[in-house]
């Protein structure tokens, strides 16, 4: 008796093969284009086209102390990508303003060097995470390489910088309250980007950034002193079951609700350290409540980062809820007002962000 595959036993669509095998190829070519992303960014050589150009790998490699040949496919391989643009008739490379916003300007809120310094980072962990399939264990976000940490930072701080202000206006009678002094806590604020940028827009009130993991606090408060804000501003390690303080004009919660293992517990103690008139804002990412809907470039990439990051982290905590990067409204309005909350909404979005509004 013969048994076939699958494949051996239907039909070959040879279009949909093709197709198959070229996503594939372009896939193979962005993974090892992250590694060379960041190897740009650290390098300088993203910012010295963007200041100098444009330049031969020659002038590049000698503007940044590196060496030629390295220097000059790694040039080619990001014009073949379309990060860098290539002149062939004077064999120089430069950047365009699209991509000098992208790849050079790191106040950008679409500065990707970050984002890339954070995926290669998390990937650290493959074989770790081959093993959290075989036996469903969660992996802590405390347990991810270093660069993790401040990939993060670097990939949504700049954005938070542009967005953040027009989020709490969106408010219902937040802005008004912090700028006569209000009280604000940032939970999971890692190194504290958003932390420092509300206490710089809200000199009269007192904000607090809380995290669970220990390293990242020390970083942050080291980001208040050189901000100038640390008289404004204190940093806490706790989790989001167990921090400390209440009347809280201003809860805020960036890209980490859905980590947490007991969201349900969360949004309950949440509810307690808010005034009565208090405001919880919660930023995730960008998601259709249908899986169908989210199946999209943007959504690829959060149920990646989700399923390497942001559930192992959940899992790896009492309860191990695991809610995911792609949640969307509706789950996450049942979560939050499983918690007690009684007013729940969409208050502003970005491409890839949602923000919401809990009230107690």
């Amino acid at each position: 008796m013969t048994t076939e595959t699958r494949a051996e036993a239907d039909p070959i669509n040879e279009q949909q093969l093709n197709e198959l095998v070229e996503t594939s190829l372009v896939d193979l070519g962005a993974t090892v284009h992250a590694a060379l992303a960041v190897i740009g960014d650290e390098l300088n050589l993203y910012t010295t086209l963007d200041d100098a150009g444009p330049l031969t790998s020659t002038e590049v490699a000698e503007k940044t102390d590196t060496a030629e040949r390295y220097v000059r496919e790694w040039l080619r391989s990001q014009a073949a990508g379309g990060y860098v643009t290539y002149d062939p008739e004077t064999d120089r490379y430069d950047l365009s303003p699209e991509q000098a916003y992208v790849l050079a300007n790191r106040e950008s809120p679409v500065f990707m060097p970050g984002a890339f310094q954070l995926v290669t980072s998390v990937a650290k962990i493959e074989p770790d995470l081959t093993e959290a399939f075989r036996t469903g264990e969660g992996i802590g976000w405390h347990e991810h390489d270093e660069d993790v940490f401040h990939g993060t930072e670097r990939f949504f701080g700049p954005s938070y910088g542009a967005f953040l202000l027009d989020w709490i206006e969106a408010l219902d009678g937040v802005d008004p309250a912090l700028k006569v002094g209000g009280r604000i806590a940032d939970i999971g604020c890692g190194h504290g980007a958003p932390t420092i940028r509300m206490a710089e827009a809200y000199p009269d009130s007192r904000v607090v950034g809380i995290d669970y993991h220990e390293a990242s606090i020390a970083v942050a408060r080291e980001r208040a002193e050189a901000a100038n804000v640390a008289d404004r501003v204190d940093f806490e390690v706790a989790t989001a079951r167990e921090y400390n303080g209440t009347d809280y004009d201003l809860v805020t919660m960036f890209n980490c609700f859905h980590d947490m293992g007991d969201p349900v517990g969360v949004a309950a103690h949440v509810r307690e350290t808010l005034t009565d008139d208090g405001a919880w804002m919660i930023v995730e990412p960008y998601a259709e409540d249908d899986v169908e809907d989210n199946l999209t470039p943007f959504g690829r990439l959060a149920y990646a980062i989700s399923t390497v990051a942001c559930t192992p982290n959940s899992l790896s905590q009492d309860v191990g809820y695991g809610l995911g990067a792609q949640a969307g409204e509706e789950q996450t309005r049942d979560v939050v007002t499983e918690g007690g909350f009684t007013r729940f909404r969409r208050a502003a979005e970005t491409p890839t962000s949602l923000v919401f509004e809990a009230k107690p």
